[in-house]
């Protein structure tokens, strides 16, 4: 994949969960904005309420969604069988669109309306939502390969030994030269190298790049124990939020509500 089709990808996860956002508050706005006691008499209820045609589509398919976005990411990640299937960070880019989308699903199937052992998945909802981001931030400082593995300090250091090797043997230009950090300055002591237009480009690319591996190999470490720290308090609140949200399922289907079918 070039990284302009996977930069489009991205962005259009990003555009569809915005979209379904603002649509879904836009076309539900009058209804979601009354007190939940006037609801009841709001010419479309029996439409957004949450056992209602849409209100519970949407929960629906906002749970099957999470499903899907979780249990596929955890079997591509941890069985072998599936591990020539894609590469694991176009995996974990879908995961994070598909329990971004449903979770917004599942908030208008709520009609924001929390309450009882509901109100115990929903919250927990959130909190994986939550740490998710904060995971993905943490899952960034970490140095991986294009297969998604994550790299020892060691591969780090030599990818910036390459790095610093080739801006040496090609472009004649010493790194530990470069005192500075800033890319202002950077720039001007480049300029005093007479390089072409199309090498400048270039050496400030190699530069940039060693830059960051050098920042994430001083904080490799932490990064890692932070990031197995993360998941000690990222996956309790996905059990409890797919535990409940089984119960929850059950429950519906017990009192006989079954949507379309």
């Amino acid at each position: 994949m070039t990284k302009v089709v996977h930069q489009l990808i991205r962005s259009s996860y990003v555009a569809v969960v915005l979209m379904t956002l603002v649509l879904l508050g836009y076309f539900g706005f009058s209804f979601y904005n009354l007190p939940i006691e006037e609801r009841y008499f709001h010419s479309d209820y029996a439409i957004f309420k949450p056992s209602g045609l849409l209100g519970h589509g949407l929960g629906i398919i906002g749970t099957l969604l999470i499903l899907i976005g979780v249990f596929s990411y955890m079997a591509r990640k941890r069985f072998h069988i599936f591990s020539r299937i894609g590469v694991l960070k176009y995996w974990l880019e879908f995961h994070i669109f598909l329990c971004s989308l449903g979770p917004v699903l599942i908030l208008y199937h709520t009609s924001f309306k929390f309450g009882g052992i509901v109100s115990v998945s929903f919250w927990s909802l959130v909190a994986v939502v939550a740490s998710g981001i904060i995971g993905r931030f943490i899952y960034l400082q970490i140095p991986r390969s294009i297969e998604g593995r994550e790299l020892s300090w060691l591969e780090v250091q030599n990818m910036r030994n390459e790095l610093n090797n080739e801006l040496k043997t090609k472009f004649n230009v010493d790194i530990s030269e470069i005192k500075t950090g800033k890319s202002f300055e950077v720039v001007s002591e480049l300029r005093t190298l007479k390089l072409s237009a199309s090498d400048f480009r270039k050496v400030k690319q190699l530069i940039v790049r060693q830059r960051l591996l050098t920042r994430r190999m001083a904080r490799l470490d932490m990064m890692q124990n932070i990031f197995k720290y993360w998941h000690v308090a990222h996956l309790p609140f996905a059990l409890i939020m797919l535990i409940v949200m089984i119960i929850h399922v059950a429950v519906v289907l017990t009192f006989g509500y079954k949507w379309i079918f």
